[in-house]
C-alpha cells in the first residue's frame, strides 16, 4: 500500500493545513503553545544579526552535542525538523531509490522523498496492533533497493511511543542491507515515563531529527537538528550548500539561549501537555462514538476513531461549519476513519474546542 499523492501537492496535509478556513476553536495544529521572548531568559540579549555559522553556529552545535552526549561531528543544524528531514533524505537517496515509510504516517516526510525522486512504499502500523511498529512488517517490505526507512517517535498522528528494543531490532535489520532509519523525534522529549534517548545514540543505522518546536514551544525559531554518523552529517552539510546555505543567525543565537534553559522549557511543555492528555482522555472515554489508542502522556496529538464511519471528512467539515471547531481528517495520515486533535495549545481553547466537538457528535454523524 502507498500514500495517495495528488499531482498539485507534494505533501497534501501541509497544503490543506495552510489553506483551511479559520475555526473559532482550532484543534488542528500540532505545535506546543509558543513561548514568548520573556519566557526565554537571555533571549533579548542573544539577538544579533551576524555570526560565523557556515556549518552551523558553533555554540549551537556544541549545545546540541552536549545535550545528547555526542561529538560535534555527529550534529548538523537545519531550518526546523522539516529542513533536517529534507537534508537527510537529500544525503541518502537518489532518483529511483526506494524509501519505506510507516503508514499511517506524517505525509510531508514521504512527500520530501517523492520530491527527491524516490519511490515510496509503505508498511502498516495498524489499529489492531495499537499502531505499534512491527519489525516483521518492515522486514516483509524491505528490498535491496530500500535506502531509508521513515519512522516517527512519538508517532504522528497517534502519539504512540516506540520502545528502544523495537527500534534496535529495526536498526539491526536495516544495517544488514545498508539501509538507514530516519526517526523524526520532535514529540519525544516531552513524553512522560518513557526512555527519550535519541535513536541515533543507540545504533549507527539511525538518523535522529528533532527541533525546538514541538517539545519546547519555540516554533518561530524554525530551528532543527539531526544526529547521525559523521559521514551522513557531512553529506547533510553539503546538501545544505544548495538548499539555504546556512541558518539564520538570530534563530541560532536564540537557540543557544534555549539550550541553556532546555530543562525549564521541557518542564513548561509537560505542565501543558500532561493536563491536556487527561482532559482529552476523559472526553474520549465519555463518548461512545469514539475509540482510540491512547497516546503517550506528553504527546501533542491524539487520533481517535469515529465508530462506524469510514471517512471522517464530512463530520470534520460539519464540526467546523456548524460548531466552529477544527480538527484534521484522518485521510491525510492514511487512516480516514480517524481525526487528529491537537493537545498542545492553550487550556481554554482545548476545553471549549472539546465542548464544541461534543456538540458536533451529539448532532450525529
Amino acid at each position: 500500500m502507498s500514500p495517495i499523492r495528488r499531482p498539485d501537492s507534494w505533501a497534501p496535509y501541509m497544503t490543506w493545513a495552510k489553506h483551511q478556513p479559520p475555526a473559532r476553536h482550532d484543534l488542528r495544529g500540532s505545535n506546543l503553545l509558543h513561548c514568548t521572548l520573556e519566557e526565554l531568559p537571555g533571549g533579548r540579549e542573544a539577538l544579533e544579526l551576524y555570526a560565523h555559522n557556515d556549518e552551523g553556529y558553533p555554540p549551537l552545535v556544541e549545545a546540541v552535542a552536549r545535550r545528547y552526549g555526542v561529538a560535534t561531528e555527529r550534529v548538523a543544524t537545519a531550518t526546523g525538523a522539516a529542513g533536517a528531514n529534507f537534508l537527510t533524505l537529500g544525503t541518502l537517496i537518489r532518483p529511483g531509490d526506494t524509501v519505506l515509510a510507516e503508514w499511517p504516517g506524517y505525509d510531508p516526510m514521504a512527500g520530501a522523498a517523492h520530491f527527491l525522486g524516490a519511490h515510496v512504499s509503505t508498511f502498516e502500523r495498524s489499529w489492531q496492533d495499537g499502531f505499534k511498529v512491527d519489525p516483521d512488517r518492515i522486514a516483509h517490505e524491505l528490498t535491496p533497493d530500500t535506502r531509508v526507512i521513515l519512522l516517527t517517535n512519538l508517532h504522528n498522528p497517534t502519539g504512540v511511543y516506540t520502545d528502544g528494543s523495537t527500534l534496535e531490532a529495526v536498526a539491526e535489520m536495516a544495517s544488514g542491507i545498508g539501509t538507514k532509519v530516519l526517526v523524526d523525534e520532535v514529540y519525544l522529549e516531552a513524553a512522560c515515563g518513557v526512555d527519550t534517548v535519541p535513536a541515533a545514540t543507540r545504533h549507527e543505522a539511525f538518523v535522529s531529527v528533532n527541533s525546538l518546536t514541538k517539545s519546547f514551544g519555540l516554533a518561530g525559531l524554525r530551528l532543527g537538528w539531526m544526529l547521525a554518523d559523521p559521514g551522513t552529517i557531512e553529506g547533510a552539510r553539503r546538501v545544505r550548500d544548495v538548499v539555504d546555505g546556512s541558518g539564520a543567525v538570530p534563530s541560532e543565537r536564540l537557540g543557544v539561549a534555549a539550550f541553556e534553559h532546555i530543562d525549564t522549557l521541557l518542564a513548561r511543555a509537560r505542565s501543558i501537555l500532561e493536563p491536556a492528555w487527561a482532559l482529552v482522555k476523559r472526553f474520549v472515554d465519555d463518548r461512545p462514538e469514539l475509540e482510540w489508542v491512547a497516546p503517550a502522556v506528553g504527546s501533542c496529538v491524539a487520533f481517535p476513531r469515529l465508530v462506524g464511519v469510514d471517512d471522517t471528512e464530512p463530520f470534520v467539515e460539519m464540526a467546523r461549519v456548524e460548531h466552529g471547531v477544527g480538527v484534521v481528517p484522518g485521510r491525510f495520515f492514511g487512516a480516514p476513519a480517524h481525526f487528529r486533535i491537537a493537545m498542545g495549545g492553550r487550556r481554554e481553547v482545548l476545553e471549549v474546542g472539546l465542548e464544541a466537538l461534543g456538540a458536533a457528535l451529539d448532532r450525529g454523524v
